[in-house]
């Protein structure tokens, strides 16, 4: 059996994640991507297989970078609350964040540079106001732990929790529009799109929004 050659992008026989799935369903093929905290680079590769985007990846920690690059992906060690000031103005068609919000320091000036970075911005997130963990603080009076959050309180990297409805008062304040929105459950299945924002609050478990800033006037 040959062995792959080095530098080459793998095709990846994992089964995507839900959210992988619907952010390359909204990103459009043989466009510029950068996939911010990009894990061991999932994304980046469903996203060249399947839409031959031109992707550029930034993440935090060092052994996933090299992850990364051992498998042919273009992507450097970064931090998202420190380092995305330096990209340029609309350089990418799309600037993603998934499952990353939640544990960044400044949610609100990431996103603002995602939106200021791509013509368009893909985020997802875990909704803290799932039902299951409404009841489990109601209830309990702790805080849950489960398939969505797996991680004891204090061993969790989410450092700002919020929910649906919370991101969508954030995507208001810095005048972001709402492209997409899709929540989904712990199976994946989406829900109905006819759904208010409260019901998608109380059953999604993520969600994955599709957003467009206004870029700023040239002076």
């Amino acid at each position: 059996m040959n062995a792959p050659v080095t530098g080459q992008i793998l095709k990846s026989a994992k089964i995507p994640r839900v959210d992988h799935e619907l952010i390359a369903e909204m990103v459009e093929a043989g466009s510029r991507v950068l996939d911010v905290g990009c894990g061991d680079g999932e994304l980046l590769q469903l996203l060249s297989e399947r839409k031959g985007v031109d992707g550029r990846g930034v993440e935090l920690q060092r052994d996933k970078v090299n992850a990364c690059v051992a498998h042919g992906l273009s992507v450097i060690q970064g931090d998202a609350d420190r380092d995305l000031d330096n990209y340029p103005d609309q350089a990418f068609d799309y600037a993603i964040l998934s499952l990353t919000i939640q544990a960044t320091r400044q949610p609100k000036n990431v996103l603002e540079n995602l939106l200021r970075i791509g013509r368009r911005a893909i985020v997802s997130f875990p909704n803290f106001g799932h039902w299951q963990v409404r009841t489990k603080l109601l209830f309990s009076g702790r805080m849950p732990v489960n398939d969505n959050l797996p991680d004891e309180w204090y061993l969790t990297p989410n450092a700002h929790l919020c929910t649906i409805r919370d991101f969508a008062d954030l995507c208001e304040l810095v005048h972001a529009d709402v492209e997409r929105a899709v929540a989904f459950n712990a199976s994946g299945a989406r829900l109905p799109i006819k759904w208010s924002l409260s019901m998608q609050n109380l059953f999604g478990e993520k969600a994955v929004f599709l957003l467009r800033g206004h870029p700023a006037p040239h002076r």
